[in-house]
């Protein structure tokens, strides 16, 4: 009678330990998460223990709450699944979702620095995005952003190398101005040592300063070396730069979309109308492209250029051949 009982309970036991396994491997190998419910994003956040982890997955439905802690301890990951958020798409099964968290392939957003901001334009397309989570005070003083993001130099303006860059949800817009202004480091101290050496030019912060204006003058990319030629060949003749986004940047808040003649005789830091030489800093972020092009600019005799109206621009040596390109594209003569 006993080893009747003996066995009858090891076949009892083996069949509910195969009943139990077959019913695991399902949970585990099969997705929860159905094309109607499409993505699930999942919010991990830090300190949450198993427990806490896996009500919110069960919550979400795109685990079986039971079955995957079972998985958990099969594994022995419990203490190596990392906070963040996540994206599990449908077909995802258990196993799968479980490497992710372990993983930490957590859910990537990006931002776009565009070529030509400024650094208020930035701040506040870097504050309005609903994953960065915001820090930095708004209209401070330049002097309280350097201080706040511990950066040593005298102006932010042209120091963020316009690009796009990947996040996860709830990076500080401190981090993200930190990475564009490293990465701004990285490219122009690299792109320097081969530059077309101009006295004109004596540092890389004048050459980001000077790109800042190509910037703003041009978006057409054949004429960007042309442009920044001419402007080196004024600084080396002594003569006045004279170009308008210098004075609408010098004008802050008060340009409303219009230069008035009584805006380029108002003396300001950034006028090159009445100044002579480089504004004292940047005036936008200049592109990598805008950069090459003063570091590597076209020799060229042209003093004086005008927009014909396409993006694109007319070329002068003299003062005559400009008027008369002015008259013809600007004046309608």
């Amino acid at each position: 009678m006993i080893r009747r009982f003996i066995a009858i309970s090891i076949i009892v036991s083996s069949l509910l330990l195969g009943w139990f396994w077959m019913l695991y491997e399902r949970s585990i190998n099969e997705s929860y998460i159905t094309d109607e419910m499409g993505s699930v994003l999942v919010s991990i956040e830090k300190g949450q223990n198993l427990n806490q982890i896996i009500s919110v997955l069960d919550k979400k439905s795109v685990v079986n709450g039971r079955w995957f802690k079972w998985l958990v301890r099969f594994e022995g990951v419990a203490n190596k699944i990392q906070a963040g958020e996540y994206e599990f798409s449908p077909g995802l099964t258990p196993v799968q979702i479980l490497s992710y968290l372990v993983k930490g392939k957590v859910n990537q957003y990006a931002i776009s620095i565009v070529e030509g901001q400024t650094f208020k334009e930035i701040l506040n397309d870097i504050q309005g995005h609903s994953a960065i989570k915001s820090t930095l005070p708004i209209n401070a003083m330049m002097t309280e952003y350097l201080e706040l993001l511990n950066i040593s130099e005298k102006h932010l303006e042209g120091l963020l190398l316009p690009e796009t860059y990947f996040f996860v949800k709830n990076t500080s817009d401190v981090d993200i101005i930190k990475r564009a202004y490293r990465s701004m480091q990285v490219f122009v101290n690299s792109a320097w040592p081969e530059r077309q050496k101009k006295a004109v030019i004596p540092s890389v912060y004048d050459a980001l300063i000077l790109a800042s204006i190509v910037e703003k003058e041009t978006g057409v990319a054949s004429e960007r070396k042309q442009i920044a030629g001419l402007f080196i060949r004024r600084l080396e003749i002594g003569m006045k730069l004279q170009t308008d986004p210098t004075v609408i940047y010098g004008m802050g808040d008060i340009y409303k979309g219009d230069i008035r003649f009584r805006d380029l005789r108002k003396d300001t830091p950034y006028n090159t109308y009445t100044r002579y030489g480089l504004p004292p800093t940047p005036i936008a972020m200049p592109g990598k492209a805008a950069i090459e092009a003063v570091l590597h600019p076209v020799e060229t005799k042209s003093l004086y250029f005008v927009s014909k109206g396409d993006g694109t621009h007319v070329f002068s040596e003299t003062l005559k051949q400009h008027n008369a390109a002015v008259d013809k594209y600007q004046r309608n003569k």
